[in-house]
Protein backbone atom coordinates (compact mmCIF):
# COMPACT_ATOMS: atom_id res chain seq x y z
CA UNK A 1 0.00 0.00 0.00
CA UNK A 2 0.87 3.35 -1.04
CA UNK A 3 0.36 6.95 -0.20
CA UNK A 4 -1.96 7.15 -3.43
CA UNK A 5 -4.13 4.16 -3.21
CA UNK A 6 -5.48 1.22 -0.62
CA UNK A 7 -6.48 -2.41 -1.47
CA UNK A 8 -9.83 -3.17 0.54
CA UNK A 9 -9.46 -6.25 2.03
CA UNK A 10 -10.45 -7.22 6.25
CA UNK A 11 -12.98 -5.05 7.85
CA UNK A 12 -15.47 -5.80 10.46
CA UNK A 13 -18.61 -8.07 9.82
CA UNK A 14 -20.76 -4.76 9.72
CA UNK A 15 -18.72 -2.65 7.09
CA UNK A 16 -20.75 -2.45 3.94
CA UNK A 17 -18.89 -4.08 0.91
CA UNK A 18 -17.97 -3.37 -3.05
CA UNK A 19 -18.01 -5.23 -6.11
CA UNK A 20 -15.53 -4.61 -8.88
CA UNK A 21 -17.81 -3.80 -11.61
CA UNK A 22 -14.66 -5.21 -13.87
CA UNK A 23 -13.99 -8.91 -12.45
CA UNK A 24 -16.51 -8.78 -9.46
CA UNK A 25 -14.39 -9.44 -6.52
CA UNK A 26 -15.98 -8.38 -3.39
CA UNK A 27 -13.87 -6.09 -1.41
CA UNK A 28 -14.98 -5.46 2.28
CA UNK A 29 -15.82 -1.08 2.26
CA UNK A 30 -12.68 0.77 4.08
CA UNK A 31 -13.03 4.57 4.57
CA UNK A 32 -10.54 6.24 2.63
CA UNK A 33 -8.63 9.41 3.33
CA UNK A 34 -9.05 12.57 0.97
CA UNK A 35 -6.42 12.04 -2.55
CA UNK A 36 -6.70 8.33 -1.69
CA UNK A 37 -7.68 5.67 -4.07
CA UNK A 38 -9.26 2.20 -3.06
CA UNK A 39 -8.51 -0.60 -6.13
CA UNK A 40 -9.54 -3.77 -6.63
CA UNK A 41 -7.12 -6.22 -5.48
CA UNK A 42 -7.31 -8.41 -8.15
CA UNK A 43 -7.70 -6.36 -11.21
CA UNK A 44 -6.60 -2.95 -9.96
CA UNK A 45 -9.84 -1.48 -11.22
CA UNK A 46 -10.67 2.17 -9.20
CA UNK A 47 -13.15 0.73 -7.19
CA UNK A 48 -14.00 4.38 -5.11
CA UNK A 49 -12.26 7.49 -4.08
CA UNK A 50 -11.84 9.86 -0.90
CA UNK A 51 -12.55 12.98 -2.59
CA UNK A 52 -11.99 16.27 -0.52
CA UNK A 53 -15.59 17.77 0.96
CA UNK A 54 -17.49 15.17 -1.44
CA UNK A 55 -21.05 15.56 0.35
CA UNK A 56 -20.63 19.10 0.43
CA UNK A 57 -19.90 19.22 -3.32
CA UNK A 58 -22.63 16.90 -4.14
CA UNK A 59 -25.25 19.05 -2.48
CA UNK A 60 -23.65 22.11 -3.96
CA UNK A 61 -23.96 20.43 -7.50
CA UNK A 62 -27.83 19.41 -7.04
CA UNK A 63 -29.07 22.82 -5.56
CA UNK A 64 -26.90 24.14 -8.99
CA UNK A 65 -28.93 21.40 -10.83
CA UNK A 66 -31.96 22.85 -9.54
CA UNK A 67 -31.43 25.94 -10.32
CA UNK A 68 -30.65 25.19 -14.19
CA UNK A 69 -34.04 23.07 -14.21
CA UNK A 70 -35.49 25.58 -13.84
CA UNK A 71 -34.13 27.85 -16.58
CA UNK A 72 -34.75 24.27 -18.86
CA UNK A 73 -38.29 24.61 -18.38
CA UNK A 74 -39.28 28.02 -18.50
CA UNK A 75 -37.76 29.44 -21.44
CA UNK A 76 -37.45 28.74 -25.05
CA UNK A 77 -35.73 24.87 -26.07
CA UNK A 78 -35.67 25.81 -29.64
CA UNK A 79 -37.14 28.20 -32.03
CA UNK A 80 -38.55 27.34 -35.03
CA UNK A 81 -39.19 30.10 -38.36
CA UNK A 82 -40.11 29.28 -41.85
CA UNK A 83 -41.88 31.28 -43.97
CA UNK A 84 -42.00 34.58 -41.91
CA UNK A 85 -43.76 32.29 -38.97
CA UNK A 86 -41.87 31.42 -36.20
CA UNK A 87 -42.67 28.94 -33.16
CA UNK A 88 -40.62 28.59 -29.89
CA UNK A 89 -41.22 25.38 -27.65
CA UNK A 90 -40.44 23.88 -24.16
CA UNK A 91 -39.08 21.27 -22.29
CA UNK A 92 -42.05 19.44 -22.15
CA UNK A 93 -43.71 20.10 -25.47
CA UNK A 94 -42.59 16.89 -26.75
CA UNK A 95 -43.97 14.37 -24.20
CA UNK A 96 -47.17 16.38 -24.25
CA UNK A 97 -47.83 16.21 -28.07
CA UNK A 98 -47.27 12.27 -27.97
CA UNK A 99 -49.88 12.47 -25.14
CA UNK A 100 -52.52 14.09 -27.83
CA UNK A 101 -51.78 10.94 -30.04
CA UNK A 102 -51.79 7.13 -30.16
CA UNK A 103 -48.57 6.92 -28.53
CA UNK A 104 -49.84 8.40 -24.46
CA UNK A 105 -47.20 6.00 -23.65
CA UNK A 106 -44.06 6.82 -25.05
CA UNK A 107 -44.79 10.57 -24.15
CA UNK A 108 -45.05 9.24 -19.93
CA UNK A 109 -41.57 7.74 -20.58
CA UNK A 110 -40.25 10.53 -22.63
CA UNK A 111 -41.58 13.55 -19.61
CA UNK A 112 -40.42 10.92 -16.97
CA UNK A 113 -37.03 10.09 -18.09
CA UNK A 114 -36.47 13.93 -19.35
CA UNK A 115 -38.23 16.17 -16.99
CA UNK A 116 -39.24 14.00 -13.80
CA UNK A 117 -36.94 11.96 -13.18
CA UNK A 118 -34.03 14.19 -13.14
CA UNK A 119 -35.47 17.07 -10.83
CA UNK A 120 -36.90 14.23 -8.34
CA UNK A 121 -33.24 12.63 -8.37
CA UNK A 122 -31.70 15.82 -7.60
CA UNK A 123 -34.83 16.43 -4.89
CA UNK A 124 -33.96 13.31 -3.62
CA UNK A 125 -29.72 14.13 -3.36
CA UNK A 126 -30.27 17.49 -1.34
CA UNK A 127 -32.94 15.75 0.89
CA UNK A 128 -30.17 12.95 1.69
CA UNK A 129 -27.08 15.03 1.82
CA UNK A 130 -28.46 18.40 3.43
CA UNK A 131 -29.38 16.56 7.08
CA UNK A 132 -26.24 14.84 7.24
CA UNK A 133 -24.35 17.97 7.05
CA UNK A 134 -26.34 19.67 9.41
CA UNK A 135 -25.34 17.04 11.80
CA UNK A 136 -28.70 15.09 11.62
CA UNK A 137 -30.55 11.82 9.83
CA UNK A 138 -33.09 12.32 7.14
CA UNK A 139 -36.21 11.20 8.86
CA UNK A 140 -37.01 8.50 5.77
CA UNK A 141 -33.27 8.03 5.26
CA UNK A 142 -34.14 4.47 3.80
CA UNK A 143 -37.43 5.67 1.46
CA UNK A 144 -34.58 8.24 0.23
CA UNK A 145 -32.08 5.86 -0.47
CA UNK A 146 -34.66 3.09 -2.16
CA UNK A 147 -35.98 6.11 -4.52
CA UNK A 148 -32.15 7.33 -5.07
CA UNK A 149 -31.51 3.92 -6.43
CA UNK A 150 -34.64 3.65 -8.31
CA UNK A 151 -34.90 6.87 -9.86
CA UNK A 152 -30.82 6.79 -11.17
CA UNK A 153 -31.08 4.82 -14.14
CA UNK A 154 -34.13 6.75 -15.48
CA UNK A 155 -32.00 10.53 -15.21
CA UNK A 156 -30.84 9.68 -18.85
CA UNK A 157 -30.20 13.75 -19.37
CA UNK A 158 -27.62 13.25 -21.67
CA UNK A 159 -29.63 10.63 -24.18
CA UNK A 160 -32.51 13.26 -24.54
CA UNK A 161 -29.51 16.15 -25.90
CA UNK A 162 -28.52 13.72 -28.77
CA UNK A 163 -31.85 13.49 -29.33
CA UNK A 164 -32.13 17.82 -29.55
CA UNK A 165 -29.01 17.63 -31.77
CA UNK A 166 -30.52 15.62 -34.05
CA UNK A 167 -33.53 17.03 -34.26
CA UNK A 168 -31.79 20.28 -34.75
CA UNK A 169 -29.54 18.81 -37.64
CA UNK A 170 -32.75 17.71 -39.64
CA UNK A 171 -34.76 20.39 -38.96
CA UNK A 172 -32.26 22.64 -40.35
CA UNK A 173 -33.06 21.28 -43.54
CA UNK A 174 -36.07 22.83 -44.46
CA UNK A 175 -36.76 26.01 -41.67
CA UNK A 176 -34.77 28.17 -39.55
CA UNK A 177 -33.58 26.47 -36.16
CA UNK A 178 -32.66 28.83 -32.89
CA UNK A 179 -31.32 27.21 -30.21
CA UNK A 180 -32.74 28.76 -27.11
CA UNK A 181 -31.86 29.41 -23.65
CA UNK A 182 -33.11 25.91 -22.26
CA UNK A 183 -30.75 23.97 -24.15
CA UNK A 184 -28.31 25.40 -22.09
CA UNK A 185 -30.36 25.59 -18.61
CA UNK A 186 -30.44 21.26 -19.42
CA UNK A 187 -27.26 20.98 -20.29
CA UNK A 188 -25.93 22.79 -17.06
CA UNK A 189 -28.73 20.58 -15.17
CA UNK A 190 -27.14 17.18 -16.85
CA UNK A 191 -23.38 18.31 -16.10
CA UNK A 192 -24.27 19.40 -12.45
CA UNK A 193 -26.22 15.91 -11.88
CA UNK A 194 -23.54 13.52 -12.77
CA UNK A 195 -20.94 15.64 -10.82
CA UNK A 196 -23.74 15.36 -8.12
CA UNK A 197 -23.66 12.03 -8.77
CA UNK A 198 -19.85 11.30 -9.10
CA UNK A 199 -18.99 12.38 -5.56
CA UNK A 200 -21.77 10.94 -3.55
CA UNK A 201 -20.87 8.08 -2.27
CA UNK A 202 -24.45 6.42 -1.00
CA UNK A 203 -22.18 4.07 1.63
CA UNK A 204 -20.66 6.50 3.11
CA UNK A 205 -23.41 8.55 3.12
CA UNK A 206 -24.83 5.92 4.81
CA UNK A 207 -22.11 5.85 7.56
CA UNK A 208 -22.89 9.66 8.09
CA UNK A 209 -26.24 8.98 8.61
CA UNK A 210 -25.38 6.46 11.30
CA UNK A 211 -22.98 8.16 12.93
CA UNK A 212 -25.49 11.02 13.59
CA UNK A 213 -28.20 8.50 14.56
CA UNK A 214 -25.61 7.70 17.57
Amino acid sequence: MDNSGVHPDKAPDNQYIRICSECDLVHHHVPVARGQTAYCKRCGKTLYRGHSYALERSLAFAVCGLAFFAVANVAPLLIFSMQGNSNANLLIDGGLEFLKTDYWFLGLLVLFASVIAPFLLLCVIILMVAPVLMGRAPVVSGALFRAYARLRPWAMGEIFIIGIIVAYVKLSDFADVFVGTALFGFMGMVISSVLALLYLDPRELWLRIEANRS
